[in-house]
């Protein structure tokens, strides 16, 4: 495809999901942005968290990861089934008995302000930093197929991005994007579907099952090296954690659950959605494995996050495959960021702001738009330093990486809060929630440097041990009494 016919195409994509804003906006209050008025159906928002919680990074990481390590990130996608599990049994049922629009609320009500803030805090950074890797993956592809040959700068690329962003939910915000990515998780799957069916027809498959259980590259569960970040222990407990901090734990993933009509609706969404995710995420490393075996066949040398916009964009699979990862490709990358960017505006509001207490209503909605437009200038920033800062690894191993150290604290004041009764000296709590991401590091580093050890995924636990012991610490003489 021509860089203008590509250009047209995310164009036409855009004008679209404007339209969905549209025609989902009422009135724009706070209670539509941040909690939909709570009639989100359960189905829309179990289908478009589909997609939220692949984003361009699965889109184009896992299939490039195949090459280089099997199939071992299935063993974190089946511990995601334990994660969910726990979500939906003790992490939902507490926000909706405390009807919570942001759900650091509770740490305000369990330990204290301070934890409050610091919860809110990790949060923000986290998925900053989350969103914006998501964002430069995607923007990266978009600037090497369409702008460079445009003439068009890498910061125009990122300013575009996220203002076509803005545009469609600035207004009515959760509410919007509860519809939006129901239509670009059917984009995305869409556009994996084509390209499992266009590879394996050129590769002449006719049996694909066979195929892939002959490969000898399809490889599972890894229990040989203990040491290695692979090893299924590491991968599958880290897996179960990585759902419970990265969904349960999250303001952005949680808001669209939260839009539900009632806890059962958002817990039938819970179970559906871990059920379509998990055959979803399979798929992904079956597309990584034909994707591997089609470059070798063509010689197209390209590996790990370029590997999939190498085969799709070349023309050798036809038009269909190359219309199809172009839409795929922005609707993984639009459906997480755009609710990063709304799950921002409401954490910095709620959590940060405290706007429903400090202001009037109508103020309220003047301080959240003037957000809304700070926190896209904020994602513009951080992804001009990733342009920059990201070397040539895998951006989903970064990922996790950056996810252990950041969502750590959250996992264990959660953790904490919910499984022991005390009361903490709630001063203290932003001093161990820094130490804790420290010594983990630390201890990283030094096991791998004199034990061969790789933490992986795994110090995400660690971190979130560190800082539950931190807690146990601080702990004061009394018991809590609250029923929370």
């Amino acid at each position: 495809m021509q860089a203008y016919q590509i250009l047209l195409l995310v164009l036409a994509y855009f004008v679209v999901l404007i339209f969905i804003s549209f025609l989902t906006n009422k009135s724009g209050s706070n209670s539509e942005f941040f909690q939909a008025n709570k009639q989100s159906p359960w189905y829309l928002v179990a289908f478009g968290m589909i997609g939220a919680s692949l984003s361009g990074v699965t889109f184009i990481s896992i299939p490039g990861t195949v090459a280089f390590s099997s199939f071992s990130y299935f063993q974190v996608v089946l511990g995601y089934t334990i994660g969910y599990a726990v979500i939906s049994l003790v992490l939902l049922p507490l926000y909706y008995r405390l009807n919570l629009t942001s759900i650091y609320t509770y740490l305000d009500t369990r330990f204290g302000n301070r934890a409050y803030k610091t919860g809110a805090s990790y949060f923000i950074l986290s998925r900053i930093v989350g969103a914006s890797f998501r964002l430069f993956l995607v923007a990266n592809v978009l600037q090497l197929i369409v702008f460079d040959a445009l003439g068009i700068p890498y910061y125009a690329t990122v300013s575009i991005t996220i203002l076509l962003i803005w545009l469609y939910t600035f207004r009515s915000g959760i509410k919007t994007i509860v519809w939006t990515d129901t239509l670009q998780t059917l984009f995305m799957l869409i556009a994996l579907g084509i390209s499992i069916y266009f590879i394996s027809d050129a590769l002449q498959i006719e049996d694909l099952w066979s195929y892939l259980g002959t490969h000898d590259n399809f490889k599972i569960f890894f229990f040989e090296d203990y040491k290695s970040s692979d090893f299924f222990f590491k991968q599958f407990i880290s897996g179960m954690f990585i759902a419970i901090v990265m969904t349960g734990l999250d303001q952005d993933m949680m808001q669209k659950n939260l839009t539900c009509r009632t806890l059962k609706d958002a817990q039938k969404n819970i179970f559906w959605f871990t059920l379509v995710l998990t055959v979803v995420n399979f798929l992904f490393l079956l597309l990584g494995l034909l994707l591997t075996d089609y470059a070798d066949l063509i010689g197209i040398t390209e590996t790990r996050d370029d590997l999939f916009p190498a085969v799709a964009t070349s023309g050798v699979l036809g038009i269909a495959v190359a219309v199809t990862f172009i839409l795929g490709l922005i609707a993984a990358a639009y459906s997480s960021a755009d609710s990063a960017l709304t799950s921002l505006t409401t954490s910095v509001s709620i959590d940060i702001l405290n706007i429903q207490e400090r202001y009037s209503e109508a103020s309220q909605t003047k301080v959240r738009k003037y957000i809304h437009i700070l926190i896209s200038f904020v994602l513009i920033g951080v992804m001009m330093v990733f342009k920059y800062a990201i070397e040539d690894k895998s951006v989903i191993n970064k990922l996790f990486e950056f996810a252990g150290y950041t969502y750590g604290p959250l996992l264990g004041l959660y953790a904490f809060g919910l499984f022991t009764k005390w009361r903490v000296k709630d001063y203290w709590i932003p001093l161990v929630a820094i130490i804790s991401p420290v010594l983990s590091y630390v201890i990283s580093s030094l096991s791998l440097s004199y034990l061969n050890f790789e933490f992986g995924f795994f110090i995400l636990i660690l971190n979130g041990l560190l800082t539950f012991l931190g807690l146990i610490l601080i702990r004061g003489q009394k018991y809590e009494s609250t029923s929370v």
